[in-house]
C-alpha cells in the first residue's frame, strides 16, 4: 500500500522497512493497519488509521484533532495508545496487546477473568474522560449534540430520504420525555442545568482493546464532542453492543456496576431515567446510522459489502426502539 509507506518514511525516515503489514477488519468510515517497522533502534508494532474514501457524510473530527484527544485522554488518566505520528489523514500509534472483536471478549475463555471487571472499569474510564478539559477539543470537532441531538439525527433522516415510521415515532417520544435538566428545545438558554463535558462519543464494546486483565486501551475518538456525560454511558448500554449477552453495559456487566464505579471515581451522579432516555436516544441513532451507511453503499459512495450488510441492522433497531418505548405515550403533532 502507497500511502502506508509514504507515511512510514516520513514518520522513520527513508531507511525504514514495513516486513509486515495488515488491514484489520472494521472500521466503515476510515481504515485501520496493523504494522511493523523496521529501523535502526529497532522493531516498532504499531496501528496506522487512515480516512477512507467516500466517508465525508459521516466522518468526525480530522485525525489530526483526534490524535490530539488521545494525548489529552491519556494525561487526564484515560488508557490509550501512545501516538507517534499524526497528520491531517493519518494516525500512527503503538500497537496495544489485546482483543476489539466483541464476540471474542464476551465468549472466549482468555477472556473469563476480565469480564467481570469490564464494567466497573469502563465506569471509571468515562469518569476520567468527562473529567478531560473542554479545550482539549479543536474547533473542528463535530458539535451533532452541542445543541439539540434529536434535531440533529432528525435532519438526518430527512435528508436520507428514507421512510421509517418506528424512528420518526421514537423522536416524537423522546421529544416528549427529555430528562429534566436536558434544555427541551433549540432556541432555549441552554447555559442553565445543563452539563457539559468532553463526550468520547462512540464508548462502547468495539472501541475497547481488552486483554486478561480487562481494558487496556479506549479507541475512536473521532466522534468526541461537548454534550451530557450521560449520552456516553446511556450509548454503551445500546442492546447493539450486547452482541446476544442478557447483561445490558456492553453484554458484559449491569447498571450497578456500572453506575457505582463511574461515581466512585468522581463521575457526575447518575440519574437512572435520564440513563435510560440516553439509551434509547442511542439506539434510535444507532440505527439512523445504520441506513446512512448503507446508503453510502447504495449510492455510490464507497462500494462495500460490510456497508451493506449494515442495512439488516435497521430493522433490528427498530424493533428495539418499540420494545423500549412501549407503555410511553405518543407526543401530539
Amino acid at each position: 500500500m502507497t500511502r502506508l509507506h509514504e507515511i512510514v518514511g516520513e514518520v522513520f525516515g527513508a531507511g525504514a522497512s514495513v516486513p509486515f503489514s495488515a488491514r484489520l477488519p472494521g472500521g466503515a468510515s476510515r481504515e485501520t493497519w496493523a504494522l511493523n517497522v523496521v529501523t535502526g533502534s529497532g522493531r516498532h508494532e504499531l496501528i496506522l488509521r487512515l480516512d477512507s474514501p467516500g466517508a465525508a457524510l459521516e466522518a468526525g473530527a480530522p485525525l489530526a484533532s483526534e490524535a490530539a484527544l488521545m494525548r489529552a485522554a491519556s494525561d487526564a488518566g484515560v488508557p490509550v495508545p501512545a501516538v507517534v505520528a499524526a497528520g491531517e489523514s493519518y494516525i500512527l500509534m503503538t500497537r496495544v496487546a489485546g482483543e476489539t472483536i466483541p464476540r471474542k471478549i464476551l465468549r472466549d475463555d482468555a477472556y473469563a477473568a476480565a469480564r467481570p471487571l469490564l464494567a466497573a472499569q469502563c465506569g471509571r474510564a468515562l469518569a476520567a474522560i468527562h473529567r478531560m478539559p473542554p479545550s482539549c477539543l479543536a474547533q473542528e470537532a463535530p458539535a451533532e449534540e452541542a445543541e439539540d441531538p434529536l434535531r440533529r439525527w432528525r435532519d438526518v433522516l430527512d435528508l436520507l430520504g428514507e421512510p421509517h415510521p418506528v424512528f420518526e415515532l421514537a423522536l416524537r417520544r423522546l421529544a416528549a420525555d427529555r430528562p429534566a435538566d436536558h434544555f427541551a428545545d433549540h432556541s432555549a438558554d441552554h447555559s442553565a442545568g445543563t452539563r457539559r463535558t468532553v463526550v468520547h462519543g462512540d464508548f462502547r464494546n468495539g472501541n475497547l482493546i481488552v486483554g486478561p486483565d480487562g481494558i487496556r486501551a479506549v479507541l475512536d475518538w473521532e466522534l468526541a464532542h461537548l454534550g451530557d456525560p450521560l449520552e456516553d454511558l446511556g450509548w454503551l448500554c445500546v442492546k447493539a453492543w450486547r452482541f446476544g449477552s442478557p447483561l445490558p453495559v456492553g453484554g458484559f456487566g449491569g447498571y450497578d456496576e456500572l453506575i457505582d464505579a463511574y461515581e466512585a471515581a468522581g463521575g457526575h451522579p447518575v440519574d437512572r431515567d435520564a440513563l435510560r432516555w440516553w439509551e434509547t436516544f442511542g439506539v434510535l441513532k444507532w440505527g439512523i446510522i445504520c441506513v446512512l451507511q448503507t446508503m453510502r453503499h447504495l449510492r455510490g459512495g464507497a462500494r462495500s459489502v460490510e456497508l451493506a450488510a449494515i442495512g439488516r441492522r435497521v430493522c433490528e433497531n427498530e424493533w428495539d426502539l418499540l420494545r423500549m418505548l412501549r407503555g410511553k405515550p405518543v407526543a401530539p403533532t
